[in-house]
């Protein structure tokens, strides 16, 4: 019974989603891209847009062809507390990134 309830609370774990603030960093020109995101699981279609010549920011997706994906970084910078939020989570997102955009913002890419 005790296995049964260690299983159910790794499960719970497992599933829980954590939106913060994220870098990809270009290590052959230092160029550092940020964004938010609701959840960072959703970091794997973010590299797969890369990949597949899709993604929405034209400059990066054109770094990422050029320079190959072993030469980019993905970090999370910051983690979003939902349970202690008092503004919507869509407004701490938005305060959070433009915080790290202000931070890196010599290294910047364009916004798009």
């Amino acid at each position: 019974m005790e296995r049964k309830k260690e299983l159910k609370l790794q499960y719970k774990d497992s599933n829980k989603v954590e939106a913060g603030v994220y870098k990809i960093e270009n290590k052959r020109n230092g160029l550092v891209f940020i964004a938010s995101t609701r959840n960072f699981k959703t970091l794997n279609g973010v590299r797969f847009s890369l990949s597949n010549n899709t993604h929405i920011h034209k400059t990066l997706q054109q770094d990422w062809k050029l320079f190959g994906e072993e030469n980019f970084t993905f970090e999370c910078l910051e983690t979003l507390n939902i349970e202690e939020l008092i503004i919507s989570e869509k407004e701490a997102l938005a305060e959070m990134e433009e915080k790290w955009v202000n931070c890196y913002k010599e290294n910047l890419y364009d916004k798009y």
